[in-house]
């Protein structure tokens, strides 16, 4: 068990706002264990500054337009906390423990060791990381790239904490090397709203901003987990419910975030305890129900414009949409008996939430990876769509889809050139601006590089950030193919698993944290990211760095870069020695980064224009197109259940803080799955019983997590959940959609039997 914590297993409904003093208490508890009493206090009031200070390294939620200076949250305040430990990791360390002892530690232990210090290279002699210098480390790395029969025998994986103008950097690197191998966690996330939202609207991205949020009349909340995944969220709920907008949650479980909440920097509610309602309405859908839901809610919606014409908006569908009368046919078509058993919500539900929708002037949709972790992810975000061109909201105030990216610049990644799947105008921009020859077959995701690992076909892996070997599915399989590439090269600021489950050589190449100032030839650098609605702003670190040894990501892609393509023309130096020069060239080659250099620098920074925001719709057609897909079978067979992986409250992606989740109301304990009390008394299960979970893979495959505790809990029947990253063993690297190829980690088949004595 993952654990900082004593005691026993505890389970109590939480009952209590969101946010509030329960996350003062917390923080304060977190930076007193931490050793930042002082310091990190001090980072607070830094971060989210606009262009002053540095960009919270959590989630990709914008920043309050007003310039507010506590747009803070607990979980953002614990992120950066855990990276100004003052804890190292440096030589003597590893000197002390061999790779085979440190693969025994959680994944808490092992974070919790501190920070990384200088770059070290896996001895197979001894089983421990030795010291390397930079340049017999960039060496290492040159050489074994170039040495490939085939570039596309290397893969370079990124996740969402790499700012833009590293990412710009990463990217030129593998297409100057001449592969489009460039998996990253959108696979994982996101891959199905990206690839919806071009469908449907001709951009991968959401449409909104935070002033629409604050415009809107309606919204609709589904598979968001706000308290933890996005808590800066709250303020936007609160503020909603208080000026008379109506919320309507969807998720299977009925989260903290869905109740009321407590915004902290609202001095008044914290001094009266006074917390605000953080919805109207929570529908509670079975795993995977939220496109019948959708359906129904059309459906509804459709059926009330036969005798009010007003219900929908005929003039938008008709001027700016394609494909409606399919879609309305196939709404007809889908009785509501279809549409409550797959859903696993009535009718009656359904209908209180199109009321709601029909009746609001402005509706948003937002969801996250409750919605996308599925085999049907890109139909059901196509639904959402469908929704909204309903009743014309898309190209107004306080309407439009927006997707709740998880990691801090994520969505940045992709717009500056991460993609396996690059659009030719850019790899043609490319070429002309940076004078190489990008190569034009598609590369490798992240389901394609494991494959191509375990088969021989990639030999060396880069991971740029992240924790690859423990985010990914299937761990086993997942290891084993790491294990059977010839390098492995993981950049990074603290030790985690994918730094003891590596090739037959390995490298851990220590890089700046967000906080930390980054020092080049022409003085104290910025970077810049792209939160989850599209602005982009500077972020500029403010501390001294953990160790002199560090160096920026951007130097330690220069660094490989210059040792893998030594007749290379790009300034791979220049570039380091002044991040302008990185972002003068991104603004000629990426749209919507014109006069980069300055706009970034504007408060706040500035928006990248979105088309569809404007009614352009770069798609086939020329318009915003309805989708007429069918309903996903809801049925998994007698005896089963339908599990979905999430995170805790005291976690951040693989980070993991505690064995506590307090909104769940669990304490010491992250081995669990939470059930229905019915599907318990069915097997004969009484709370904190040890159960073995059996996942069933497509192809009949079985994985078992053995000996976790069940506890009953309030979702749908026939549906269970549990934490990720220790239930990422059950996903089957075959179980991915064929619609995204996201692994379904949202969407697992599971048995849940008493474990024998």
């Amino acid at each position: 068990m993952a654990t900082d914590s004593t005691g026993e297993p505890s389970f109590h409904p939480y009952t209590h706002p969101a946010a509030g003093w329960g996350a003062a208490k917390s923080v304060t508890a977190f930076l007193a264990r931490e050793g930042e009493g002082i310091a990190g206090p001090r980072a607070v009031m830094k971060m989210n500054h606009e262009n002053t200070g540095f960009d919270c390294p959590g989630c990709a939620w914008p920043d309050d337009m007003k310039g507010l200076h506590l747009d803070i949250c607990e979980n953002g305040i614990k992120h950066v906390a855990w990276e100004m430990t003052h804890k190292r990791v440096g030589r003597e360390f590893f000197a002390a423990h061999t790779v085979t002892e440190l693969s025994n530690w959680s994944e808490f232990e092992l974070e919790n060791q501190g920070r990384l210090t200088e770059p070290m290279s896996y001895d197979p002699g001894t089983d421990r990381y030795l010291p390397i210098s930079w340049a017999d480390a960039f060496e290492l790395a040159g050489r074994s790239l170039r040495e490939l029969g085939d570039p596309n025998q290397a893969a370079f994986y990124t996740s969402g904490r790499l700012g833009n103008e590293a990412t710009f950097l990463y990217q030129l690197l593998a297409r100057e090397l001449g592969t489009n191998n460039l998996p990253d966690c959108s696979n994982m996330c996101h891959e199905a709203s990206g690839r919806a939202l071009q469908a449907a609207l001709g951009t991968g991205k959401g449409t909104v901003d935070l002033e629409d949020w604050e415009a809107t009349d309606a919204l609709f909340i589904l598979g968001v987990n706000a308290a933890s995944n996005a808590p800066r969220m709250l303020t936007s709920l609160v503020e909603a419910h208080k000026r008379g907008a109506q919320i309507v949650h969807i998720n299977p479980l009925v989260e903290a975030a869905a109740r009321k909440a407590i915004i902290p920097h609202d001095f008044l509610q914290m001094a009266t305890f006074r917390a605000t309602p953080t919805s109207t309405l929570n529908l509670q859908p079975r795993i995977g129900g939220d496109m019948a839901l959708l359906r129904g809610i059309a459906k509804a919606v459709l059926e009330q414009s036969k005798s009010d014409p007003k219900a929908i908006d005929a003039e938008f569908i008709d001027r700016y949409t394609f494909g409606f009368d399919d879609y309305r046919a196939v709404c007809e078509a889908t009785s509501w008996a279809e549409i409550e058993s797959r859903s696993g919500v009535s009718a009656a539900d359904i209908r209180k939430a199109a009321d709601i929708y029909r009746v609001a002037d402005r509706s948003i949709v937002s969801w996250c990876l409750g919605v996308t972790q599925h085999e049907h992810g890109v139909d059901t975000v196509r639904e959402i769509v469908n929704l909204l061109l309903l009743r014309g909201n898309l190209g107004r105030e306080g309407a439009g889809p927006s997707p709740v990216r998880g990691h801090s610049n994520v969505q940045g990644n992709r717009t500056c050139g991460i993609d396996h799947r690059p659009a030719a105008a850019f790899l043609d921009r490319l070429a002309e601006v940076c004078g190489i020859y990008p190569p034009r077959e598609h590369g490798l995701d992240t389901v394609a590089t494991i494959e191509a690992m375990a088969a021989g076909r990639v030999r060396v892996f880069v991971g740029m950030g992240g924790n690859f070997a423990i985010a990914a599915p299937d761990t086993a399989y997942t290891f084993e193919a790491l294990r059977n590439c010839e390098l492995t090269i993981q950049v990074s600021t603290k030790l985690n698993r994918s730094h003891l489950v590596h090739g037959r050589r390995a490298l851990i190449l220590p890089c700046l944290g967000r906080t930390e100032k980054d020092e080049q030839r022409s003085g104290v650098q910025s970077t810049s990211v792209e939160d989850s609605m599209s602005m982009v702003h500077l972020s500029v670190g403010m501390r001294r760095p953990a160790s002199p040894h560090l160096l920026s990501e951007p130097a330690i892609i220069a660094g490989i870069a210059q040792a893998a393509l030594p007749g290379s023309r790009t300034p791979w130096q220049d570039y380091v020695a002044d991040y302008d020069r990185i972002r003068d060239t991104m603004a000629a080659v990426l749209d919507g980064f014109e006069d980069f250099n300055r706009r970034v620098r504007l408060p706040l920074g500035f928006r990248i224009r979105q088309p569809a925001r404007e009614l352009v719709f770069r798609t086939p057609s020329g318009r915003a197109e309805f989708s007429a897909a069918a309903l996903p079978v809801a049925d998994r067979g007698p005896g089963t259940l339908t599990l979905a992986t999430m995170r805790s409250h005291d976690q951040w992606n693989t980070t993991i803080y505690s064995d506590n989740d307090r909104y769940r109301g669990v304490q010491n304990l992250r081995t669990l799955v939470f059930m229905n009390a019915e599907d318990m008394a069915d097997r004969r299960l009484r709370e904190f019983d040890e159960v073995d979970i059996t996942s069933i893979a497509r192809d009949g495959s079985t994985r078992t997590l053995q000996r976790y505790k069940v506890i009953p809990y309030d979702i749908p029947r026939g549906c269970a959940a549990g934490y990720m990253p220790e239930m990422n063993v059950l996903c089957a690297l075959g179980d991915f959609s064929t619609q995204s190829n996201q692994p379904i980690m949202k969407n697992l088949t599971v048995r849940i039997e008493r474990s024998e004595p």
